[in-house]
């Protein structure tokens, strides 16, 4: 859901209480109405809003509209859960990073150009996988991810960056891949080589 501010409109008053905002995000239940409810909140109920959910003062500086936002996305971290462990890491490197150089870059993602070949060695076989346009090749048949080919080459989930070493291994990170979906089968009339 996207919020809109847009003029006194958005402004006007509501007249549900104030706690019942407050008591939504608690309950772990947050729904367009309550996300809404938040554009006919003046800054001071914003304020509260803020020391309700974050236990802290709302910086001063802070226009409505961010209040809204930040308002906003902390009744969803509490409803539904926060960012998982990596990403947390990787917004963690980069304040450390700002903080020491003044500047704050993410490391590019390598890119595989088609025709690169990725080769693995698992369990006594070595496997070779060819990079394509919008997808891989691997013995003869053509997948969407590098993840759909690991699992069948280990018949278990697996991260395909990971599997084939595009990625570091973070053990403590990892978690079981859901059910397996379409990613999984070869796209229809698959011609390719690898």
């Amino acid at each position: 859901m996207s919020l809109a501010i847009h003029g006194a409109s958005a402004r006007q008053k509501s007249d549900e209480p104030l706690s019942s905002i407050s008591q939504a995000a608690n309950r772990h239940v947050v729904n367009e109405e309550a996300l809404s409810r938040l554009l006919t909140l003046d800054i001071g109920e914003l304020r509260q809003q803020w020391r309700g959910l974050y236990k802290t003062q709302a910086p001063r500086h802070f226009s409505r509209e961010l209040l809204v936002r930040a308002v906003a996305y902390r009744m969803q971290e509490v409803a539904l859960g926060g960012l998982r462990p990596e990403p947390q890491r990787q917004l963690r490197r980069i304040a450390q990073q700002f903080k020491k150089t003044g500047d704050a870059t993410m490391p590019a993602r390598a890119e595989l150009k088609p025709g690169t070949r990725l080769m693995r060695e698992w369990q006594g076989r070595t496997y070779d996988v060819l990079v394509l346009d919008g997808g891989f090749s691997w013995q003869g048949m053509r997948y969407r991810s590098l993840s759909a080919i690991a699992r069948k080459i280990t018949g278990t989930p697996w991260s395909g960056p990971l599997f084939f070493g595009l990625k570091p291994n973070r053990a403590a990170t990892r978690r079981p891949s859901p059910v397996p979906d379409r990613a999984d089968e070869p796209m229809a009339g698959s011609d390719a080589v690898g």
